[in-house]
């Protein structure tokens, strides 16, 4: 265990996220004021960093060696010593360590809402490239990578309708039966969580629960959807719905019959006729059938994905994905079979045991496979996930992942003749890296864009999903439904009530800007 002591509880998350990207093979914690009495003087003498912030000056020591940073006195100096701290913090582990990391000081999961502010003012590639390496320290590679997203985000965001408040639109207050909103011609997507998938993943950290244990509450939860279906359709009619995806969790452990319920459910009440991309995640390839895709097929989804995430069988073995390899080719050729044009496949880089040669025989393998879109993951390794204990039982090294690995991956995409499109990061990701989503022209995955920059509003249905509301100031108010299933089925009605308090905040909000 790598030991931080901090003085300042405002700090922790940069401090956190800096010092784990340097030393990944460490369980980092970091001890602040507010940490347990009961263990903190224990624990702070074995801190290896020791950081104190106070007045107009920061002091770092590691093992014994002392770094310090100052800024002058005057206006806003506390504000100039937070903004100075990444920057100094970087350099001094990075002196310490010899490392430079690919993504600098950055430690947000949106590197390219940089990139994206800059080219709506109107700035060069070459300025913003020279930002990204001069106030982060970002290599000229992924500073390129970002701008080349964030110009293809901007294009693709241009289609959505989102529209604003007008006094034409506006006609009477909240209730229950909906109201006439003066958004002109806004619109919304729509995301409805299916939580279950035939097993629990080695990495995974998402809302799952085995199938088999859940099969025969899947229509009960069924049922809560379509409640909340009816909530929002009254609420957003005469709205624009962009975007639909069913997520999970692996929506078609669902039977057919049941996945064509839902969907039926949905065009009952929403008006598809505006929709743009109509997306459910196949994924896992033991749940793929004939029958299912038929379903999608007649139900006009318009995009979907088979997820391998290695085309190695022995790793496959290692995280608990059942699906074989043999299995994911058959299924993929299967949905081509039934007529979708646009497939995509999920991959993830730094699994356990899997190196360069090992990444390399799975793009080939993918790239004679030709899906439509590809999904690179770096492996972020989640405190929930049982994957973190794995690693202390065996031990980091097993973990590896590499600017080549990613390279290998982009090379595969650019053979298939994709472009990358969307780009994002988590906590604790392998090597630092990134998660890119690569497409061929025309088959850009919008909602994946759009949930990243959280520029239009998503209302979310189903065990563990967050609506998020972006209101016209750019401000986001988020609604979260309970993750567990069972609960999620016993309090739906405290569910739909935060969604109303959603819709009531809303409508006060147009009425006061009138």
């Amino acid at each position: 265990m790598l030991i931080v002591d901090l003085n300042r509880e405002n700090y922790e998350y940069d401090v956190h996220a800096l010092v784990k990207s340097f030393f990944p093979e460490e369980q980092v914690t970091v001890l602040t004021p507010e940490s347990r009495e009961d263990r903190r003087e224990e624990l702070s003498r074995a801190a290896r960093i020791r950081i104190n912030v106070s007045g107009r000056e920061a002091v770092l020591a590691i093992d014994g060696r002392e770094y310090r940073l100052e800024v002058e006195e005057g206006v806003r100096a506390q504000e100039r010593l937070k903004e100075g701290f990444k920057k100094f913090l970087y350099q001094v582990l990075s002196k310490e360590t010899g490392k430079e990391l690919p993504w600098g000081n950055l430690t947000g999961i949106r590197p390219t809402k940089i990139a994206y502010g800059f080219l709506e003012e109107g700035r060069s590639r070459e300025e913003i490239i020279r930002h990204y390496q001069e106030k982060h320290f970002v290599s000229t590679g992924k500073a390129a990578l970002s701008v080349d997203i964030a110009a293809r985000e901007r294009e693709l965001l241009s289609r959505l309708h989102r529209g604003g408040y007008s006094e034409a639109g506006y006609s009477r207050g909240y209730s229950e039966a909906g109201y006439s909103r003066g958004f002109g011609e806004a619109g919304y997507s729509l995301y409805v969580g299916i939580p279950f998938c035939p097993t629990t993943c080695l990495y995974c950290s998402f809302t799952s629960f085995p199938i088999g244990g859940y099969r025969k509450i899947v229509d009960a939860y069924i049922d809560c959807l379509i409640r909340e279906m009816d909530l929002v359709a009254g609420q957003y009619a005469g709205r624009t719905l962009d975007c639909v995806y069913i997520g999970g969790g692996t929506p078609t452990t669902l039977e057919a019959e049941q996945l064509d319920r839902l969907i039926t459910a949905l065009k009952d009440r929403f008006d598809f006729s505006t929709v743009q991309e109509f997306t459910v995640e196949a994924g896992r390839a033991d749940s793929i059938t004939p029958e299912k895709l038929q379903v999608l097929y007649r139900q006009k989804v318009t995009r979907i994905s088979v997820n391998p995430q290695t085309m190695k069988q022995e790793t496959l073995d290692i995280i608990g994905r059942n699906a074989s390899v043999k299995q994911v080719e058959e299924a993929y050729a299967l949905a081509r079979q039934t007529g979708f044009d646009n497939i995509n496949m999920d991959l993830i880089l730094g699994l356990p045991g899997e190196l360069e040669a090992d990444v390399q025989r799975t793009i080939d393998r993918v790239v004679e496979l030709a899906p439509d879109s590809l999904t690179v993951h770096s492996l972020a390794v989640k405190r929930a996930s049982r994957l973190n204990r794995w690693i202390q039982e065996n031990r980091a090294v097993m973990l590896h992942n590499t600017d080549e690995t990613m390279e290998i991956a982009a090379r595969g995409a650019a053979r298939l003749g994709m472009v990358p499109y969307y780009l994002y990061r988590q906590k604790n990701m392998s090597g630092n890296l990134e998660n890119v989503g690569y497409a061929r022209e025309g088959k850009l995955g919008l909602y994946n864009i759009l949930i990243m920059e959280e520029v239009q509003t998503v209302m979310a249905l189903g065990a563990g999903s967050i609506t998020k509301l972006v209101l016209p100031d750019g401000r986001i108010e988020r609604r979260e439904n309970v993750k567990d299933v069972k609960l999620y089925l016993e309090k739906l009605e405290e569910m739909l009530e935060r969604k109303r308090e959603l819709f009531a905040l809303e409508c006060s909000l147009e009425r006061d800007s009138l």
